[in-house]
């Protein structure tokens, strides 16, 4: 555990986002209590989640994809520091181009905001039949709900898109989606049975 607060520490003194430890703690026992085998990042940032869902279970493959040089640098070399290099891929990026032959059993959206419908989109043929997709910042520091807490135009924009993904996740005929208020707002979204 100790490399992982490391790994916190540095992406608070950097200011590289990472997941709510309410969050995080949901997805890996999401992992673990459905025998998850699979996972796509979209959102590698320094490799922080990435790591925590294969640290669940030594069965656990993660690809993830990141678009940053230097934040893929930094999550290559924290991989390797945890030892997880033959089951944790680092791909450099952009993931709305990226292809991927296998399905996945999770994939996780946490990539920029105003694509995750672009990335469900392009992925959701890679889910498994019982895959599920989980997107992270739904709720943007209240601001989906609460507009007001912001004044900033290009927030503002960056909010409706989201606003926008949360109705397209509620209005897609082929998926169901549960949304949970757990860390800054995460969605469930699985195939309709």
């Amino acid at each position: 555990m100790e490399e992982i607060k490391q790994i916190k520490k540095f992406a608070k003194t950097h200011s590289v986002p990472i997941m709510k430890d309410e969050g995080i703690d949901f997805i890996c026992n999401y992992i673990v209590e459905h025998d998850v085998k699979t996972v796509l990042e979209i959102g590698t940032g320094i490799g922080y989640s990435s790591i925590r869902f294969a640290k669940t279970k030594d069965d656990v493959f993660v690809y993830t994809i990141e678009f940053d040089i230097e934040r893929y640098q930094e999550a290559v070399k924290n991989v390797a520091d945890n030892g997880l290099m033959e089951r944790l891929f680092v791909f450099l990026g952009d993931a709305a181009t990226f292809n991927f032959e296998q399905k996945f059993d999770l994939i996780f959206i946490d990539g920029p905001k105003a694509q995750y419908r672009k990335f469900f989109e392009h992925f959701q043929n890679n889910l498994s039949d019982r895959g599920v997709f989980i997107s992270d910042n739904l709720s943007f520091h209240g601001m989906v709900d609460d507009l007001s807490l912001t004044h900033n135009y290009s927030t503002i924009k960056l909010v409706k898109k989201i606003r926008k993904y949360i109705d397209f996740l509620k209005e897609n005929p082929e998926f169901e989606t549960e949304f949970l208020t757990l860390g800054d707002g995460i969605a469930v979204t699985k195939r309709k049975s």
